[in-house]
């Protein structure tokens, strides 16, 4: 069921909602707290939905803004959710839905704020509207509260104590992301914020004792991509008098205050694909990214960070080292295989880039696996549909291809891989391929759309590093792959002609151009083109100076174009590494000029193999090995953050946050 837009648009005059918002300051023991509490329903699930829900609490969440401080109202409510948290986990033992459940709206109710909160004032604004005096008989005088740290700790805990079955899901899924909006002040400014009273709670305060049990938890989550419970599991059904479990609050408010709304339920088309799988994986997924990129410094390291880097296989019977908060144990077979289930999404892509590059032991035991397939072809598949993905993503798979391929295990067996029937390559029929010239296909493929479409140097930088790494250890590879090398050779020779004709035609004076117009740096061009090609060289050398005799069909491709290669031979920036190739060419086209004319491909490929063998070893010069290390940058926050947030922007159904207050990135990078 969708939201009832008309039923919303009356929440502004509901009279519980205005004297919560209003000058009356409400006491922690006044009845009013558990009628307000008393409404069936469960969370909305799109976009639209929660942005109907907002614009009309709107002015309630103002008015409260304008006079909490005088009243505490906000505090008492958060004082009434902190109460009942510490009962939580008896609750869900015995299975008390009624605690359970008004906790959890309490809750909402608090994130629905918070979100406004968040987005009009600052954090020590907020801090204030956290701190609480009780005014209690006989309490004059006692030290005032900060509840903020409070609720934080108290979300983490809930989160690592509560235990995931259908009655405490929607609690669970509220308090992560509780968390997110806390968090999301990153999103109304422009610069990575690195000094924050919420960084704070969360990486010096009492929260630092549960660092390796929330980034634990956080992972469990993610692996057990547990679905939502079927609506009625959740939540207390309104009785037929309209009174008892909802204390006579149901009909006066359940069905005028909220609609009953059903998470991941029919209708909802507007859901992302990752929330209606299971909304609590992708949730806690996002929270884990956002705590291990928060601020990182020698002087203060990031301890989620810390946790996520340190922690060890449940098979690896080694003690941890030294106790500290940081260091745990989880089963790397239920993560490895989470991960490549769930690799099209972005958030999975960045955390097995996250734990590939930070975690040597999760590094370790995926370059281990013999199934390496299952998590490799995703990433393909990814890249192959390069127009259907955002920038950010195709370069995370393409930097976790580069970190698989600085492993020479990865490359040699990559070509052991024997796939059948790839279904999603278009261009050609692929019946029976190795993954390693599947890898080489997509890789090049890659490359081909970037020059004519972004023409990004970085994407073509890790590309050819990644076919580098590899081109030691070219095996067998397929006809098709080692045609769609030389292709790219030959559309690199034809943009680097172009380019020169261009720089020659300027050298003259250009054509039909105004006298003040600016002259293109085609000097650079040809510059950065000639690095490319001068690349392209050394990997078709790599492969020919080790691994020749197992690469027939390379030197056949080669063979067939081997005009192509003509120009470069006398070239200054290439003639090192022209001399294997014109050697190559000249030996095979002699051996095919002895076997006769009119060679079918099959009798060209049989001399060529019998060739390989008589070839000696020593007439091909020795290059120093190929070998490209992916480095992260100086300061990857500065990537990392903006994409974590646009993906809690783009993919987080249940949150809306309103385009024209986010500075931290404009709406059409989003």
């Amino acid at each position: 069921m969708g939201a009832n837009s008309s039923s919303i648009a009356d929440l502004a005059n509901n009279s519980y909602l205005q004297r919560l918002a209003g000058t009356e300051t409400i006491s922690e023991n006044d009845p009013f707290w558990n009628q307000l509490l008393s409404f069936s329903f469960t969370t909305p699930t799109n976009g639209a939905d929660t942005q109907l829900l907002e614009e009309a609490t709107l002015s309630i969440s103002k008015s409260l803004i304008e006079n909490n401080s005088r009243t505490e109202n906000l505090q008492a409510l958060v004082k009434i959710f902190l109460s009942r948290t510490n009962e939580l986990k008896i609750s869900a033992e015995c299975q008390d839905q009624l605690f359970i459940w008004q906790a959890h709206n309490a809750l909402f109710i608090i994130r629905c704020l918070l979100k406004v909160f968040v987005s009009q004032m600052p954090e020590e604004e907020l801090q204030l509207n956290f701190t609480y005096q009780e005014r209690a008989p006989l309490s004059y005088g006692a030290e005032a509260e900060d509840l903020l740290e409070e609720l934080i700790c108290n979300l983490v805990h809930l989160i690592i104590e509560l235990p995931l079955l259908d009655i405490t899901y929607s609690i669970l899924l509220e308090s992560v992301t509780t968390l997110l909006v806390l968090l999301s002040y990153q999103l109304f400014q422009k610069e990575i914020i690195r000094e924050s009273l919420i960084y704070k709670c969360l990486m010096q305060g009492q929260c630092l004792q549960y660092t390796s049990r929330i980034v634990k938890t956080l992972l469990y989550n993610f692996i057990r991509q547990e679905k939502c419970p079927p609506p009625g599991s959740q939540v207390l059904e309104q009785t037929s008098e309209g009174s008892g479990l909802l204390y006579g609050f149901a009909s006066g408010v359940a069905s005028g205050l909220w609609t009953v709304l059903t998470l991941g339920g029919v209708g909802n088309k507007a859901t992302q694909q990752g929330d209606l799988s299971s909304p609590l994986a992708n949730r806690s997924l996002l929270l884990l990214l956002v705590l291990s990129n928060l601020s990182n410094t020698p002087e203060s390291p990031n301890p989620y960070r810390q946790s996520i880097m340190s922690f060890k296989n449940t098979q690896d019977n080694t003690a941890i080292q030294t106790p500290n908060s940081y260091c745990f144990q989880i089963n790397f077979n239920s993560l490895y295989t989470a991960l490549y289930e769930q690799q099209k999404s972005d958030q999975a892509t960045l955390l097995l880039y996250t734990l590939l590059h930070q975690n040597p032991n999760v590094r370790t035991y995926v370059l281990a696996r013999t199934d390496v397939e299952n998590l490799v072809l995703p990433i393909l598949e990814t890249l192959y549909c390069v127009e259907e993905r955002n920038s950010h993503h195709v370069y995370m798979a393409l930097i976790i291809l580069l970190i698989l391929t600085e492993e020479d295990s990865f490359n040699r067996s990559v070509h052991e891989v024997i796939l059948k029937n790839i279904t999603w390559y278009a261009e050609r029929v692929l019946t029976e391929i190795s993954l390693g010239s599947l890898l080489i296909l997509v890789v090049i493929r890659t490359v081909q759309y970037n020059m004519t479409r972004t023409r990004d140097k970085y994407l073509h930088t890790n590309c050819l590093a990644a076919l580098a790494n590899m081109s030691a250890q070219f095996r067998s590879l397929h006809q098709y792959a080692a045609q769609r090398i030389i292709s790219l050779f030959a559309l690199l020779s034809k943009k680097h002609n172009k380019v020169l004709e261009q720089a020659t035609q300027s050298l003259r004076g250009p054509v039909g151009a105004e006298e003040n117009s600016p002259i293109p740096d085609y000097a650079q061009d040809l510059n950065v083109i000639e690095e490319v090609i001068r690349m392209m060289l050394e990997i078709i050398n790599s492969c020919l100076s080790t691994s020749l005799h197992h690469n027939p069909n390379l030197v056949y491709a080669l063979l067939y174009k081997r005009d192509l290669f003509e120009q470069f031979r006398t070239h200054p920036s290439f003639q090192d590494v022209m001399q294997n190739l014109d050697m190559v060419i000249s030996f095979f086209s002699f051996r095919l000029e002895q076997a006769g004319a009119d060679l079918s491909v099959e009798r060209v490929l049989e001399v060529i193999k019998q060739g390989a063998v008589a070839l000696p070893k020593d007439k091909l010069k020795k290059f120093p090995e190929l070998k490209f290390k992916y480095v992260e940058e100086e300061q990857p926050e500065e990537f990392f953050v903006p994409y974590i947030w646009s993906l809690a922007y783009n993919s987080t159904a249940e949150l809306y946050w309103n385009p024209q207050q986010v500075q931290l990135f404009t709406m059409d990078s989003g």
